[in-house]
C-alpha cells in the first residue's frame, strides 16, 4: 500500500532500474519489519528521490504520489485487487498451466 500519497517502495509494483532493489527483514526496536534496500549504494533505498526509480504500472508521478493511491484513496480493498490480480503475469500462467495441464483453472 502506498504511504499517504507518496510511493512506497515495498509495494510490488516499484522496480529499479538498475535492478539493485532487494527487500530483507531487518530488526527495528525489537520488531522485524521489512525493509528496501539498495545493493549499489549498499544502503535503504530511498524510494522516489532515487533516479532510477520507476513503477511497473506506470502510477509513479513526477511528484513521488502514487496514481493507485489517489484512484483508490476510499477503498484499499481495490488497490489488493489489483496486486492480486497482477502477482502472477500471462507468461507464469501459462508455464503453470502447461504444468497442471488446466488452462480455465489458472486464467483468472
Amino acid at each position: 500500500m502506498p504511504l499517504g500519497k507518496q510511493c512506497n517502495p515495498l509495494c510490488p509494483f516499484f522496480k529499479c532500474s538498475k535492478n539493485a532493489l532487494v527487500i530483507v527483514n531487518k530488526v527495528v526496536k525489537g520488531h522485524v519489519q521489512k525493509v528496501a534496500m539498495c545493493r549499489w549504494i549498499g544502503d535503504q533505498c530511498l524510494g522516489v528521490r532515487c533516479q532510477f526509480a520507476f513503477c511497473e504500472r506506470r502510477a509513479l508521478l513526477p511528484d513521488g504520489t502514487c496514481a493507485f493511491a489517489i484512484r483508490f484513496r476510499e477503498s484499499g480493498d481495490e488497490f489488493l485487487k489489483e496486486v492480486e490480480k497482477e502477482s502472477l503475469d500471462n507468461g507464469v500462467r501459462d508455464l503453470l498451466s502447461r504444468r497442471v495441464g488446466r488452462r480455465g483453472s489458472l486464467a483468472d
